[in-house]
């Protein structure tokens, strides 16, 4: 008989699709798209939804031990949108300080001439912290820097991320660990699985040099940021050297993750030495991670967008809002704030590009104005709000960012660097090409149904 067996089939679908309605009851959007995963895997659907959903409450480990501060920083000065004020403030962990002096880096080969340099000048320790570490030309001159400097006696440590760092042979940790670098894999993919974290990432980038000078943004190692990959060919991207307090605040955000990957405690003072306060430009160091509870990057990004009243400059290579954000560049849009946004014209991911452009329609429809770019891709995630303040960091505007990796962001609020970044998207936007709503949703009938798909099950990529 078929029908019993149609029966129980049904009775496990509908029980598969209770399980995740109330898993994701907070996130529409995410039990949307696995709904759909269930309707094309009937059964076995329920698979990778365990697999991915994941255990959360780790985060970023903030309650393990108080973070070290330094004493010279201030945020009293900051000026603006008071409501905008009070909102950066209550982040509790992320202090606004402003003992700081800051270096825009505007692609691959600046930053990692600025990087290897003071890798070269270390003198007590090294720390870094990557999403793809990769074996290739870039990646043996960082494993070669960081040897020498082992050998030099210099406490070198390595986190990379057990996903994105995947093919990296096994030689080349085997390398670095004989020379005495201390190397950390975060969520390697085999204890991820069996721990049901698959879908996390550690999507971090830092660097820091004796506790002194420090560096995040969007530049992983790997030769694609030097624009020899031949698909993508030039690679457009932003990073950002840091001096001053906002190193003690990446160096508080290493410790913890380093705790997390090793289980070793790091508390020597040499890690947060003291220093002059030589320029006086303020910065926040701003982090989070798959946790419960708020998501300070995602909170205060909303909260910027909010205080807007002249324009809303945003490029970013994955574009795949909530509905929270997308209803504020709407209303930003529609009360005449210059909203622009620049997204990729060739893909690394064709999947998440056909999302991006999906999403990208509905707010070109309320008036922002949506351009691709054409020199090459688009890496960079950096956002300009009137001349209150710009992000640069490792946050993508997408769902996954905001919800399932580990991320860090810096704010900034002085002119030197906003007017910079200025200058910078102003230039991205000569090398970009405006499009309109009919292309950015497909001109043809396969492209708008591959949009549609994609932007569908876009809250699980």
């Amino acid at each position: 008989m078929v029908w019993p067996w149609l029966l129980a089939a049904v009775v496990v679908w509908w029980a598969e699709a209770a399980v995740v309605l109330a898993a994701e009851h907070r996130r529409p959007a995410h039990a949307a798209a696995w709904l759909l995963v269930l309707l094309a895997l009937p059964i076995v659907g329920i698979l990778p939804f365990l697999l991915a959903r994941g255990k959360v409450g780790l985060g970023d480990s903030r309650d393990r031990k108080p973070a070290k501060r330094s004493s010279t920083g201030t945020d009293d000065a900051f000026p603006g949108d008071e409501r905008l004020r009070r909102a950066l403030r209550r982040m509790s962990d992320a202090p606004i300080t402003g003992c700081n002096g800051t270096e825009i880096l505007t692609d691959g080969e600046e930053a990692f001439a600025s990087i290897f340099d003071m890798i070269g000048k270390a003198e007590h320790h090294i720390h870094l912290a990557y999403y793809i570490l990769r074996d290739d030309g870039v990646g043996r001159r960082f494993r070669d820097a960081l040897i020498r400097k082992a050998k030099e006696g210099v406490q070198v440590r390595l986190i990379y991320d057990g996903f994105g760092s995947w093919k990296l042979p096994k030689s080349y940790i085997r390398e670095l660990t004989e020379a005495g670098v201390r190397v950390r894999c975060f969520l390697p993919l085999g204890a991820a699985l069996r721990s049901r974290r698959i879908n996390h990432r550690y999507h971090r980038k830092i660097v820091i040099i004796d506790g002194k000078s420090g560096f995040t943004g969007g530049i992983n190692i790997g030769d694609e940021y030097l624009g020899l990959d031949k698909r993508l060919g030039f690679w457009r991207d932003t990073h950002l050297r840091v001096e001053g307090d906002a190193v003690c605040d990446l160096q508080n955000i290493f410790v913890r993750d380093w705790e997390l990957a090793s289980g070793e405690a790091l508390d020597d003072p040499a890690y947060w030495p003291p220093h002059a306060c030589t320029s006086h430009e303020r910065v926040q160091i701003v982090s989070c991670g798959p946790r419960l509870g708020g998501n300070e990057i995602y909170d205060g990004l909303l909260a910027a967008v909010g205080a807007a009243r002249e324009r809303i400059w945003i490029a970013t290579p994955y574009f795949v809002p909530d509905a929270g954000l997308t209803a504020a560049l709407r209303t930003a849009a529609a009360g005449g704030v210059d909203v622009r946004l620049i997204v990729p014209g060739i893909a690394d991911t064709r999947f998440v590009l056909a999302a991006t452009l999906s999403h990208a329609a509905d707010l070109q429809a309320a008036g922002v104005r949506v351009y691709r770019y054409q020199k090459g891709f688009i890496h960079a995630k950096v956002m300009i709000v009137d001349r209150l303040l710009a992000s640069v960091g490792t946050a993508n505007l997408d769902m996954r960012s905001f919800y399932s990796n580990y991320e860090l962001s810096a704010l900034l609020f002085d002119e030197k660097p906003i007017g910079r970044l200025e200058r910078d998207f102003l230039k991205d936007l000569a090398d970009s090409r405006e499009v309109t709503a009919e292309e950015l949703r497909g001109l043809t009938a396969g492209a708008r149904a591959g949009r549609a798909m994609a932007r569908l099950l876009s809250p699980l990529l």
